[in-house]
């Protein structure tokens, strides 16, 4: 890789960095972190192992216990990020920034405004055009941001965070929501502002993109800095190898022999929450002992199709089969009962996060743990919790612990087990390994192809790619509502899904 023109001087230093919590907790155990000016630097780590505390203290969210930050050899104590980004340091969240009912000219306006007190609109205008410009791509300045499409957005938040002429940004899971195009253009962007100078940060938990793009990589594990490295001399292993501390072996898919038809979709339209079309049309049939992955970028009726086979979303027309009963006017609880799960994309939605571990392991299961009276019997449900910690391995303090004590894998490994104890005929997950560490990816992916070994259906809805290659035997790409695409994993290409995901057909 080309990084000639990174100086070898430290842009940022962060020294002997700790941060104790309130409630005792120690995210941060003296890390020492440096970024060279005109450098993409990756930051690896996983679950809770304080990448993201390192950065807010860098940003100027949040304060350290102690240690100090350095800009270009001066100590700096940021009182708030808006002192952060005066003095050239800007971050981009995996939740963008801007207003949906706000147009992109008025969000820049009402970013800078915040920065340069009185600064003109058509000043801002000027600036965003000349950043275009540079940079070789265009956002439409005088549209509605809820109109745009998620990588426009982010292109959106990229010519925000450059009006004011930052000299490190600092890049949040950029490409969790991008296709492969998409990110591939982004790639092209951050590399044609580090030749710019300009720094850049890029927190992710995909190992090849780290290969792919960054200069050097640093690896914190609980808490500590593990290594930083030149990208060119470590390998992927390696990199898993310090981030976790052993060999994680990839999940092996074995070819499979589908059973019986278990679910069958027929012409199913689904309205969203605007009361417009969301999913328009989309006909499939699962079988016993297979994986059918849906792959699509967000927003693109992926969470109203999943909504509207859980039962928690009305269906406009069309029909829904579980096992030869037709259930599409069902509630969510009588599919539950008719041997259906469903694991959302959010943990936050399929756990309630200030119950603690056995509250939450018999959530859509109460009925079978209640006693005479209709009173919970908790001995039984102990059990089930007990039973879900110690077959998904979930590392918490007690099974009276609440779950937002937990780190998001192990939260994810309960909400996952408790679907899979349940043996369900069709496991309906979304997302399962979004913003998950590598072991807990292994870990969630390995235990999904055991439960279809085990002669159980699954729908897998996920916008990671790689995620769906791995453990799908069939795949769908869902575009605009419709099913544009669907065969055996055999016909696909990591890029012909991409180009598939962006609405090429291919």
């Amino acid at each position: 890789m080309d990084h000639q023109r990174s100086s070898e001087e430290p842009l940022v230093e962060m020294r002997g960095i700790v941060k104790v919590y309130p409630d005792g907790v120690i995210a941060l155990r003296g890390v020492n972190f440096e970024v060279r000016e005109g450098e993409i630097h990756g930051l690896l780590g996983e679950n809770g192992a304080g990448k993201t505390t390192l950065m807010r203290i860098l940003y100027g969210e949040i304060r350290q216990t102690s240690g100090e930050v350095l800009l270009r050899g001066r100590r700096v104590h940021f009182r708030g990020p808006w002192e952060a980004m005066r003095s050239g340091v800007n971050m981009v969240y995996q939740r963008f920034s801007l207003i949906p009912t706000l147009t992109v000219m008025e969000n820049l306006h009402l970013y800078m405004s915040s920065l340069f007190k009185g600064i003109r609109v058509d000043e801002v205008r000027r600036r965003a055009e000349l950043v275009m410009e540079r940079l070789r791509f265009r956002v439409p300045l005088d549209s509605l941001v809820e109109e745009l499409p998620v990588g426009v957005q982010q292109r959106v938040e990229i010519v925000k965070v450059l009006l004011s002429r930052p000299k490190l940004i600092i890049l949040d899971e950029p490409t969790s929501v991008l296709t492969p195009l998409e990110s591939r253009e982004l790639f092209r962007v951050l590399r044609e502002l580090r030749g710019e100078g300009i720094s850049i940060v890029f927190i992710t938990h995909k190992l090849r993109e780290v290969k792919e793009l960054t200069d050097r990589v640093t690896v914190l594990r609980g808490g500590e800095n593990a290594g930083t490295f030149e990208t060119s001399s470590v390998s992927e292993e390696d990199l898993a190898i310090t981030m976790i501390g052993r060999k994680v072996p990839s999940p092996r898919r074995t070819p499979s022999s589908p059973g019986e038809e278990v679910l069958r979709v027929e012409d199913l339209w689904v309205r969203d929450d605007r009361g417009l079309h969301a999913v328009r049309g989309v006909s499939f049939e699962l079988r016993r002992g297979e994986i059918l992955g849906i792959a699509g970028v967000q927003g693109n009726g992926q969470l109203e199709l999943a909504e509207a086979l859980a039962g928690l979303r009305g269906v406009e027309r069309g029909r829904v089969l579980l096992r030869g009963e037709d259930v599409t006017g069902l509630p969510a609880r009588e599919r539950y009962e008719r041997g259906l799960s469903y694991v959302p994309d959010s943990r936050a939605v399929g756990l309630v996060l200030d119950m603690n571990l056995v509250e939450n392991s018999i959530l859509t299961t109460l009925r079978r743990f209640l006693g005479p009276g209709g009173r919970i019997a908790w001995p039984l449900a102990g059990e089930m919790a007990e039973s879900i910690v110690r077959r998904f391995k979930v590392i918490a303090s007690s099974l009276k612990a609440q779950a937002k004590h937990l780190s998001g894998g192990n939260q994810q490994r309960l909400l996952v087990g408790r679907e899979i104890l349940k043996e369900p005929e069709v496991l309906l997950i979304c997302e399962p390994t979004q913003g998950l560490d590598v072991a807990a990816t292994d870990f969630i992916r390995s235990s999904l192809l055991k439960f279809r070994d085990e002669g159980k259906a699954i729908i897998l809805i996920s916008t990671d790619l790689d995620e769906v290659l791995e453990l799908s035997d069939r795949i769908a790409v869902m575009y605009e509502g419709r099913f544009i695409g669907m065969g055996r994993n055999e016909d696909f290409t990591i890029e012909r899904l991409g180009l598939l995901m962006g609405g090429v057909s291919a």
